[in-house]
């Protein structure tokens, strides 16, 4: 294959499929050398019981090892083993609702951190601040999170996140009830074979980024707003000194963007061809976080639930993702 190097984005992207399989090849043969290993264990055992506890270690570490590789049937979409781009927007409420968009973006940090997932803000706007303790909010956030899987994990947080709490930033202590709106797409590696974007169907402003209230306004305009204009979607990017860094977040946004508007339209087809209800991600209500009168958080897809409220909003989400992915659709 001698023009296989001539494209360096295509070649790399081949190699890291090529490793992601190796990588699963090693855990199964690594599997089953530990099956082995415990069958032999098992014929000297019976008059050993210090043997005996050691073997009882070494099945449940295989279990969960099997489990692992069992639990990668759910994760077989197209892009499933890609990076992904999370997007949060806070919904109507003000601070309320932009407080509890920064609570998300808190908990998926802390997930991705348990995952070993690379996390990575794009774009942050901030809200006013406000509260007991001068909590600031956000408006919406893009992040990119780097790591094998990351998009199959995550893909199913798509929708209507819904928080039932005493609002901190009312007077009278009153119920608040607040939304925000979670949308996960995959970063696409070779998007040109996949979404061709003409250059003069966009329009590119730069202006300077700024931190929470206004603060930390850079000298120059290293932030970036792309505006495709035949669909209207609008893509930012502000986390990186170079205006050219910027940039090329944004295209990587608008890119998985148009893959996700282009796989609606033709869920949208199937839906008119075979009558069927299609379910639409994008606004719909998936999870329900309620910290008063009772403390409870519910899936409304899956009907897992857990009343222990305080580590599910410090990231401990994988049983809600993993009824998520084994749910039939």
């Amino acid at each position: 294959m001698p023009d296989f190097w001539k494209d360096s984005q295509k070649a790399a992207a081949v190699q890291q499929e090529i490793s992601l399989i190796k990588e699963d090849i090693e855990e199964i043969e690594s599997a089953e050398k530990d099956l082995l290993d415990l069958e032999s264990f098992e014929k000297f055992s019976s008059e050993d019981k210090e043997m005996e506890s050691d073997i009882e270690k070494k099945e449940e570490a295989l279990e969960k090892k099997i489990e692992k590789q069992e639990f990668k049937v759910f994760l077989s979409g197209k892009y499933d083993k890609n990076n992904a781009i999370l997007e949060i927007y806070s919904g109507a409420g003000g601070q309320d609702s932009q407080d509890w968009a920064t609570m998300l973006l808190r908990m998926y940090e802390k997930y991705c951190a348990r995952k070993g997932f690379k996390i990575s803000i794009l774009h942050q706007a901030f809200g006013e601040s406000g509260g007991p303790e001068g909590r600031i909010g956000t408006k919406n956030a893009v992040f990119q999170i780097k790591g094998k899987y990351a998009y199959g994990f995550l893909k199913k947080e798509s929708g209507v996140h819904r928080l039932v709490r005493i609002s901190p930033f009312n007077a009278q202590k009153l119920r608040h009830t607040s939304f925000a709106i979670v949308n996960v797409l995959p970063e696409l590696d070779n998007a040109g074979s996949e979404i061709n974007i003409n250059p003069d169907d966009l329009k590119i402003d730069t202006f300077k980024a700024s931190g929470p209230g206004g603060q930390y306004v850079n000298k120059t305009e290293s932030a970036v707003r792309v505006t495709h204009i035949p669909t209207g979607i609008v893509v930012s990017s502000q986390s990186e000194r170079l205006q050219g860094r910027n940039k090329e977040n944004a295209m990587k946004i608008l890119e998985s963007k148009l893959y996700q508007l282009k796989e609606e339209l033709h869920a949208k087809e199937l839906k008119e061809i075979k009558g069927d209800l299609v379910p639409a991600s994008w606004g719909n209500q998936i999870r329900s976080y309620v910290l008063h009168p009772y403390k409870m958080v519910k899936d409304l897809r899956t009907q897992y639930e857990t009343s222990d409220t305080e580590s599910v909003l410090n990231g401990e989400i994988e049983n809600f993702i993993e009824a998520e992915l084994k749910m039939i659709d």
